[in-house]
């Protein structure tokens, strides 16, 4: 494929993605309980008079949860493909480095030891998923062989630990009250999210993401050996600790008030990389706009298929479950 014509591909899959970003964004905030049309949004956009329940509504109920809906399916997916370039890994996750079950684990240290409060899950799980990376960093520093399967032995030793510290958690938890809090929070959910909330985790998540946008050409060389990277002058060991804090960042604040949120850090990328045919930062931006796309479209189906609203991680396992075992029947490799 020649230059020109690639670059051309790339910027129609882009403006499609875009496109179907915003179709998605607005049956998000259309759909609901209480049906806003598209004209009474322009309304309140304009700053006309418009039925207060409908502005109230609007305002406090369905722009936070679809903004953070966006926000959760960008920086997650982000994150996912930064992982698995990092880690030379097509399975890498924010499992692979104890985030999500640290953050699992702050969330129900909160609930059974802190009464449960929203605040208080929000912070004990953000603390969680990043004191579990602070951790996995100094388990590495540790051996002398500083390799990409310590980091990913270390995360496996992390998971365990933390597993068998939730099931302790769990065993003591009220069985009425506590135990199903925690059970919901891993399955993860935006029917709670609030503009507070988003302001309290905003000033995380921008910080992670910048940083990974200021290291991205970094990220690329990490795809390298090791020793390919020393002779290109890269401090190896220095810049994966760095770009392993700022995902890490992303990835707590975003879970910290949403739950766990399953597949769409590691589907997204796969997508990315199967339509744009590369795998560099273009491509992880890429991957981004379709993880928000996935994740804002299965928000809309968790809400509206049913009278009940449906946990965000049933729909996303949903969705990432067939495709990878598509992937698979079709021989495709996952790299």
């Amino acid at each position: 494929m020649s230059t020109n014509l690639y670059r051309c591909k790339n910027q129609v899959l882009f403006i499609a993605i875009f496109l179907l970003l915003v179709v998605a964004v607005l049956i998000s905030i259309c759909i609901g309980k209480y049906p806003i049309s598209t004209g009474e949004i322009w309304d309140i956009v304009m700053g006309k008079p418009i039925d207060p329940l409908t502005r109230n509504v609007f305002l406090t109920l369905r722009l936070p949860r679809t903004l953070m809906a966006l926000l959760a399916g960008y920086g997650l997916s982000v994150a996912g493909s930064v992982y698995q370039t990092i880690f030379k890994n097509p399975l890498a996750s924010p499992d692979i480095v104890g985030v999500s079950s640290g953050a699992s684990m702050g969330a129900a240290f909160a609930i059974v030891f802190l009464n449960g409060g929203t605040a208080a899950i929000a912070f004990s799980a953000f603390a969680g998923g990043v004191l579990t990376v602070l951790f996995l960093l100094g388990l590495v520093g540790i051996p002398n062989n500083k390799s990409i399967a310590t980091y990913v032995l270390s995360g496996i030793v992390i998971n365990a630990f933390t597993q068998a510290v939730i099931m302790i958690l769990k065993f003591f938890a009220d069985p009425e009250r506590q135990l199903a809090s925690i059970e919901f929070w891993t399955m993860g959910s935006f029917g709670g999210i609030t503009d507070d909330k988003i302001k309290a985790i905003i000033p995380f998540y921008l910080v992670g993401l910048l940083g990974l946008i200021v290291l991205r050409w970094q990220i690329t060389l990490l795809s390298l050996s090791d020793d390919e990277g020393k002779t290109l002058g890269v401090r190896v060991q220095y810049l994966r600790c760095g770009v392993l804090l700022c995902a890490t960042l992303v990835v707590a604040s975003t879970v910290s008030i949403t739950g766990l949120i399953s597949f769409v850090g590691l589907i997204a990328p796969h997508i990315g990389r199967l339509l744009l045919q590369r795998n560099n930062f273009k491509t992880t931006v890429f991957s981004g706009l379709v993880g928000a796309f996935i994740l804002v479209a299965a928000d809309c189906l968790a809400r509206s298929i049913s009278s009940s609203e449906i946990p965000i991680s049933i729909m996303t396992s949903m969705i990432g479950a067939p495709f990878l075992a598509y992937l698979m029947s079709r021989g495709k490799r996952l790299s």
